[in-house]
């Protein structure tokens, strides 16, 4: 029994480690993120991207989950949702930025700036700016949420089984990537994604006015900002989603309360940057330089 049971552990790890990550906010977090970017589009860079769109799709929100859709069309693309770190709460471009075989580059950090720079340069033959928009304004939500940037002894919390209200078991991801978000709509949304939208957009006008130049802020004109947004969701990831979660953890009222606040904010800031990239790339004064 003791063989069979250290085999069947050496299967889990290579099926695990073999796996894509989980979704980042799943198709209802993605779709806010980038219905909050469209309010804030210039109407410069609002007509580039409705000229990007795929035929199948009105608005960017749309689109804002096609590249976990279509992950295994395309599954070089599957380290380029997250940036998982060595659980220090930090993140490193240069230690950080690989793939499992160790390729540089690719982590979501190294996806935004790379889509970023290919829309810059979207005459380039090689560039497709469609499929360019919508792995960019997806991976701008992934790495506003925190366990894409988390360990990588658990795959961003993949690995960490919990029970969520002591009614479903599921994994640390999920509940950040869906969980707290469904609760959060049945509880004070009217299951009603619209409406939760429109109250995180009144935050960012209202509540979060003071703040939201400093999320849109970036001073380098080589590249994104991408390091930093990575480096606070490696902070969050240990100060809440981690928080006194363990193998086996009942999660209910104190924890919901805790990371609400965490996603709704991370939601605002991911459309208010996807917004500002878009408008940088496609403003006709101010453009990024391919790096």
């Amino acid at each position: 029994m003791g063989s069979l049971l250290r085999l069947l552990l050496v299967v889990l790890v290579a099926v695990v480690a073999g796996a894509p990550a989980a979704h980042a906010w799943r198709k209802e977090g993605h779709y806010m993120v980038c219905k909050i970017a469209q309010s804030f589009l210039t109407s410069e860079a609002s007509a580039a991207v409705t000229s990007l769109l795929p035929g199948w799709a009105g608005e960017l929100a749309e689109t804002c989950s096609w590249a976990d859709d279509e992950r295994r069309r395309y599954p070089w693309s599957g380290s380029l949702h997250f940036a998982d770190t060595p659980g220090d709460c930090q993140f490193f471009y240069d230690r950080d930025c690989h793939n499992m075989k160790g390729e540089k580059d690719m982590c979501v950090v190294g996806g935004i700036n790379n889509y970023t720079a290919a829309l810059m340069n979207s005459s380039a033959p090689s560039v497709d700016p469609t499929i360019s928009l919508m792995f960019l304004a997806h991976f701008v939500g992934d790495i506003h949420q925190p366990l894409h940037c988390g360990n990588t002894a658990d795959f961003g919390g993949n690995t960490i089984i919990v029970h969520w209200y002591n009614t479903t078991t599921t994994n640390l991801h999920r509940v950040w990537d869906l969980d707290i978000i469904q609760k959060a709509m049945k509880d004070f949304y009217n299951n009603d994604l619209s409406i939760m939208t429109q109250v995180i957009m009144q935050n960012i006008t209202e509540a979060w006015a003071d703040e939201e130049r400093e999320w849109e802020a970036c001073s380098t004109r080589t590249k994104t900002c991408a390091d930093k947004y990575a480096m606070e969701s490696a902070q969050l990831s240990c100060d809440v989603a981690y928080a006194g979660v363990e193998q086996g953890s009942i999660l209910g009222d104190d924890y919901f309360f805790s990371a609400l606040p965490v996603v709704r904010k991370r939601i605002a800031q991911g459309g208010v940057r996807l917004a500002a990239i878009l408008n940088r790339i496609f403003g006709e004064n101010s453009r990024l330089q391919s790096s």
